[in-house]
């Protein structure tokens, strides 16, 4: 059961990120490699925030950590407006929206699922100083702080 368990949870992360990279599946039906977990993806990682997300990834991760549109522009330092304008992110802008993402996917894996990384990201945590984990990741010390709050809490350290 808990093989079953793994193996979906790996294909719901899988198809999270592929749907924010916009990343087809292989045609084969193989099961595609998750960016975030793996060096080996990281050229691809990087050649897709050099030549810009599309403006729908910030939809797809809005509509993935539930926030309305003005709060994740803040917390990825993108104007309302510019949202309106821009198909492609420039590459600041992508890395940005990666960061939060990359946050998100790693707070499903510790916390067992989406509704509980939601939860947990939504809510101010005690090691953080009762800071909301989401507004603190806006800068990448901060989301390094909140990834390294996972990590303890993933192998059980008291945080």
């Amino acid at each position: 059961m808990w093989q079953y368990i793994k193996c979906h949870m790996a294909n719901v992360k899988e198809a999270f990120i592929m749907n924010l990279l916009e990343i087809k599946p292989a045609p084969s039906g193989a099961a595609s490699v998750a960016l975030f977990d793996s060096a080996i993806n990281t050229p691809l990682l990087v050649d897709k925030v050099r030549r810009g997300l599309p403006v729908r990834a910030f939809a797809i991760l809005r509509e993935a950590i539930n926030v309305p549109t003005e709060r994740l522009a803040r917390l990825v330092h993108i104007p309302v407006r510019t949202l309106a304008r821009r198909q492609v992110f420039k590459t600041d802008e992508s890395e940005r929206i990666v960061r939060i993402g990359r946050l998100f996917q790693r707070a499903i894996e510790v916390l067992g699922g989406e509704d509980e990384a939601r939860r947990w990201l939504l809510q101010p945590q005690k090691a953080l100083g009762n800071l909301v984990p989401l507004d603190y990741a806006d800068t990448e010390p901060g989301a390094r702080e909140v990834e390294d709050l996972l990590g303890r809490l993933e192998h059980g350290v008291f945080s």
